[in-house]
């Protein structure tokens, strides 16, 4: 495993982060199980939000806990997500959410606190004083945006600066090799594809720690998605990657994964990550693994190293892959 630092936090954070939407009060035992395996396989950081079910983020606490292993891991909270009723980046739903995973948890201190979803027509005057405010009152140690554009963030910062607050330390899009054809979710934002190159080069000149989700296309990369396949699949995430991630472009990014994972003797995943680890951008994949066996296959995708000309033959940005 590979490890680099996000501003503001003094533990190692992994190259991979594992999530933990799976997580499941009704059985813990697999949870633990999971989470156990990640932390063996050199994992440093886990990804949580208020948004997600099933009691993840008390099964996750608990774990941690019972583990003691609060001076070694890095905790992501999530929080401000819409709801079917209204819009919820303010500074009151954000001190909601954050006291709520703290309560879960049962810790008194979340390392990276990101905003599930921006809202654009809210300054960002009020909500980077609201983040500051719980960073200085020691309740986050650092704070960024998942699904903030990078024009948002620079904005964000650019307000940081003038008035002595903290900067957004990190940023959390899609990205993966996979350029989807609709968002998978309502106000999404992907630094993917052609669409996505004026936002990866923004992150690479600026350093900013990028924590993409869905780095593996919510498994259109696993195998099971084919041009053949694609109409067939009635499960809701399995549908929904069809939908998202179901163009010719993206089967033939996965037949080029498919040829070089074959010449290298990995995985098409192993190479799908190998893709967003070796861009320059300074990422911190976030994947979605449900059993210890597919989170040490990711892992090891971690030590493979790709040439440029590979990185933009797999995008589809050049037809040779030598030089």
């Amino acid at each position: 495993m590979d490890y680099g630092t996000i501003p503001g936090l003094d533990k190692p954070v992994s190259r991979i982060v594992q999530g933990t939407v799976m997580l499941d009060q009704a059985d813990p035992t697999t949870g633990y199980a999971l989470l156990d395996a990640a932390v063996a396989a050199g994992c440093t950081a886990f990804d949580t939000a208020r948004h997600y079910g099933r009691g993840s983020e008390a099964v996750f606490g608990q774990w941690l806990r019972d583990r003691g292993l609060g001076d070694r891991i890095v905790v992501l909270g999530k929080g401000a997500h819409h709801s079917a009723e209204r819009r919820r980046v303010t500074p009151e739903d954000i001190a909601a959410d954050l006291e709520e995973s703290l309560r879960q948890f049962g810790i008194e201190q979340i390392d990276l606190y990101l905003l599930h979803r921006d809202d654009p027509d809210v300054p960002v005057g009020p909500i980077v004083a609201a983040l500051d405010g719980h960073r200085r009152a020691g309740k986050i140690l650092a704070y960024g945006g998942s699904n903030w554009s990078h024009e948002r963030i620079a904005e964000a910062n650019a307000y940081a600066a003038a008035n002595g607050h903290a900067p957004f330390a990190a940023s959390s899009p899609n990205f993966s090799l996979a350029a989807w054809v609709k968002p998978p979710w309502d106000e999404c934002v992907s630094i993917s594809g052609p669409a996505g190159e004026a936002a990866r080069a923004w992150y690479a000149a600026e350093g900013m720690p990028v924590i993409p989700w869905s780095s593996l296309a919510g498994g259109f990369f696993s195998g099971r998605f084919r041009r053949d396949t694609l109409a067939g699949f009635t499960e809701y995430l399995d549908r929904t990657c069809a939908e998202s991630y179901g163009s010719e472009d993206n089967c033939r990014r996965l037949d080029r994964a498919e040829e070089l994972a074959k010449e290298r003797g990995l995985s098409i995943p192993q190479i799908a990550l190998a893709y967003v680890l070796n861009t320059p951008v300074n990422v911190f994949a976030l994947v979605g693994c449900r059993t210890p066996q597919e989170f040490a296959e990711n892992a090891a995708a971690v030590a493979t190293k790709l040439t440029e000309a590979e990185v933009a033959w797999l995008d589809l940005r050049r037809e040779d892959r030598v030089g």
